[in-house]
C-alpha cells in the first residue's frame, strides 16, 4: 500500500515533469523539425504546429524509454533523485526553456535537463557519472560538425551538375530508408526492449538472420525510392515537397523518442514506490508534448524556419537528413541530445552551400551557442543552490 505523502509528492514531480514536456514541445521538439519545411514554404506554421505534435507524441511512446532511463539512472553515481530533487531540477530546467521561447533564442533543451539533473544529484551526495558524461560530451561535440557536414554535403551534390538532381533524390530517399529499417521500435521487441523493422523481418525469413536483415533493409530502402519515383510523375518540385514533409514527420518523430526521457527521465527512479510502469510515463510525457506543440511551438517554428537561414527544399531536405540519423543515434545509445543543436547545426551546414552563405546569420549563431552553454552551467549551479536551500528550509 503507498502512503499518501509518497503519492502526494510524485504528484508534485509529476506536474513538474508535465510543464517540462509542455516547454519542450512548445520549443525543441515542437519547432525544429518543421522549421526547414516551414522555411521552404511547404507547409504553413499552424499546420506543422498540429502534425509534430502528433508525431512527437507517436515518437514518446514508441521510443521514449531508453533516454528516459538514462537521464533518470545513469547521471549520477550513488543517489537515487528523490521526488524533491526531481521536482526542483524539472521546474528550473522548464523556466530556461521557457525564457528561451519567450525571446526567441533556442535553448538547447538537453543542456538544461542534463545539468538540472546533476546539479540536483551533486547536491544529494552523488558522484560524477564519468563514463556517461564523456559519451553525453563526444555526441555534442561532434553533432555540429558532423550533422552540419553531412548536411554541406548533401545540399552541394543536390546543387552539382555532374550527377541529375532528381537521381540525388532518389539515392537520399534510399539511404532515408535503410536508416527507417533498422531504428527500434519498442512495440517489435520484447517487453525490456526494442527490435527494428529490419531484424523483426529477418526472425520470420529463413537463413542467416544477417542476410535476412540485409535483405529486409534493401527491401524498404527500395520501396522508399520507388515511392519517390512514382510520385516525381507530377514533378521533381512536388516529389521534392512531399519527401520533404516525411523527413520532417520522422525527424519529429525522433524528436518525441529523445525529447520525451528528458521531461520524465527525473521521475524514473520514483515509479517502483507508486506502482506505474515506464510505458504510462512515456504516455503522460508525449501528452505534454502534444499539447505544447499544438499551443506553444509557431514562434520557435518562426525564429528556427526565418532567422538562421533562408531555405528552399533541397537545402531544407539537406538539412533534416543527418538531424534524423543523429537523433536515432542518440535513442540507440539513450544519451539526451537537443534537438535545437542538432537541426540549427544542420541548418547552417546547409544555408553555407549555398551560392552565398545567403541568410546564416553570425550574429544570431553566435548568442545561439552562447546560450547553449549557459544553459548547461547555469542550470547545474541554479539546481545545486535550489536544492541545498530548500533542503535548509525543510529542516
Amino acid at each position: 500500500m503507498v502512503d499518501i505523502a509518497t503519492i502526494g509528492l510524485f504528484l508534485i514531480a509529476a506536474t513538474a515533469s508535465l510543464f517540462m514536456s509542455w516547454a519542450i514541445g512548445a520549443g525543441s521538439s515542437g519547432s525544429t523539425p518543421f522549421a526547414p519545411a516551414v522555411g521552404a514554404n511547404a507547409i504553413s506554421v499552424m499546420r506543422a504546429g498540429f502534425v509534430v505534435g502528433l508525431c512527437c507524441f507517436l515518437g514518446a511512446v514508441l521510443q521514449g524509454a531508453n533516454v528516459s532511463e538514462a537521464v533518470g539512472e545513469d547521471l549520477i553515481i550513488g543517489v537515487t533523485l528523490s521526488a524533491e530533487a526531481a521536482t526542483i531540477g524539472l521546474t528550473i530546467a522548464a523556466g530556461l526553456v521557457v525564457i528561451g521561447i519567450f525571446t526567441g533564442y533556442p535553448i538547447a533543451t538537453a543542456f538544461t535537463v542534463t545539468g538540472a539533473v546533476i546539479g540536483a544529484g551533486f547536491a544529494m551526495g552523488g558522484d560524477p557519472a564519468w563514463a556517461k558524461y564523456q559519451e553525453i560530451a563526444a555526441l555534442w561535440l561532434l553533432t555540429p560538425f558532423v550533422g552540419g557536414g553531412i548536411a554541406y554535403l548533401t545540399a552541394r551534390a543536390l546543387r552539382e551538375e555532374p550527377i541529375p538532381e532528381r537521381q540525388v533524390v532518389l539515392i537520399l530517399a534510399a539511404i532515408v530508408g535503410m536508416l527507417l529499417a533498422n531504428i527500434e521500435f519498442a512495440m517489435l521487441g520484447p517487453p525490456d526492449g526494442g527490435a527494428s523493422i529490419a531484424v523483426t523481418a529477418a526472425g520470420s525469413l529463413p537463413g542467416s538472420t544477417v542476410l535476412g536483415s540485409a535483405a529486409a533493409t534493401g527491401a524498404i530502402a527500395a520501396a522508399c525510392a520507388g515511392g519517390l519515383r512514382w510520385d516525381m510523375r507530377r514533378g521533381t518540385k512536388v516529389a521534392e515537397r512531399h519527401f520533404l514533409l516525411a523527413m520532417g514527420a520522422l525527424v519529429a518523430f525522433s524528436a518525441g523518442g529523445s525529447q520525451v526521457g528528458l521531461a520524465v527521465g527525473p521521475l524514473v527512479p520514483l515509479i517502483d514506490d507508486i506502482g506505474l510502469s515506464i510505458t504510462a510515463l512515456l504516455l503522460g510525457g508525449g501528452v505534454g508534448l502534444l499539447v505544447g506543440a499544438w499551443t506553444g511551438a509557431t514562434r520557435m517554428i518562426k525564429a528556427i524556419s526565418q532567422d538562421y537561414s533562408s531555405l528552399g527544399p533541397r537545402r531544407s531536405i539537406a538539412a533534416l537528413i543527418p538531424s534524423f540519423a543523429i537523433a536515432q543515434v542518440a535513442i540507440l545509445f539513450g544519451i539526451p541530445v537537443s534537438f535545437n543543436q542538432i537541426v540549427v547545426s544542420a541548418i547552417i551546414g546547409s544555408g553555407y552551400a549555398a551560392a552565398s552563405s545567403g541568410g546564416v546569420s553570425a550574429r544570431k549563431m553566435g548568442f545561439t551557442v552562447l546560450a547553449w552553454v549557459l544553459s548547461l552551467a547555469g542550470s547545474i549551479v541554479i539546481t545545486y543552490g535550489g536544492y541545498r536551500v530548500v533542503d535548509v528550509l525543510l529542516l
